[in-house]
């Protein structure tokens, strides 16, 4: 795995996530200071730039909601520490608002280019606007990718940790537009006999469609395991 990321810059869902020692603005950290937590690693193109310093914005008022999931953010760019540290205190200065987690300067773009964050058709110094959730096992989870003039919607990336979190737990998947609180899908029979109780079970309880798509509710072990985090 760790020569095809060196050869490719690729790294995919299901893979460990690259172990990375950075300066920060909170300091020296590695990505395995996280370990027994969820991270949201994400890329933004430049420190003082519009779009960033909205996200930036969002993503620190947010940040309560990612401590509650057992969440740590990660920001970086191929900027410097002090140009990190000056546009962070222009940002509190101008809004009030303080970013309470750390920016990496990835200044060789070592880490840019070990998780493909640089998108050489778009920019061959940039980092375009990735998302990575890795999970407290350190393996990664979700990818989400955006060019650099669209801001990232907050609210779906803590939604996909927060469904990680509960599928996880249930041993089970969420449907479309899942939020919060809804039904889960309880994993299909694998047998013939499982599959004529999962009927039996839809015909009385009248929660599904067919012997493949039925619907419980998160288990109760799991959601006091989400509301001890919260």
């Amino acid at each position: 795995m760790d020569y095809e990321i060196m050869m490719n810059g690729i790294v995919k869902i299901g893979q460990y996530a690259p172990e990375f020692e950075a300066t920060s603005t909170n300091g020296k950290i590695s990505l395995s200071d996280y370990k027994g937590k969820w991270v949201v690693l994400f890329s933004h193109p430049g420190d003082f730039t519009p779009v960033c310093t909205t996200e930036f914005i969002a993503f620190s008022q947010a940040n309560k909601y990612f401590e509650n999931l057992n969440t740590q953010l990660i920001g970086l760019s191929v900027d410097s520490n002090s140009s990190h540290l000056a546009w962070l205190y222009n940002i509190l200065q101008k809004t009030g608002i303080e970013v309470p987690f750390p920016v990496i300067a990835d200044r060789s773009g070592e880490i840019a280019r070990k998780y493909g964050m640089i998108s050489n058709d778009v920019s061959t110094t940039e980092t375009v606007r990735n998302v990575f959730i890795i999970d407290d096992k350190g393996i990664v989870r979700t990818i989400f990718i955006y060019p650099l003039n669209i801001g990232r919607w907050i609210p779906e990336i803590i939604r996909v940790v927060e469904a990680l979190q509960v599928a996880d737990c249930n041993k089970a998947s969420t449907p479309a537009n899942w939020v919060p609180g809804q039904p889960i899908i309880k994993p299909a029979p694998t047998t013939f006999k499982d599959l004529q109780r999962r009927v039996e079970e839809i015909e009385k309880d009248k929660n599904g469609m067919s012997w493949y798509l039925s619907f419980k509710q998160s288990e109760e072990k799991c959601n006091k395991q989400l509301e001890k985090g919260k």
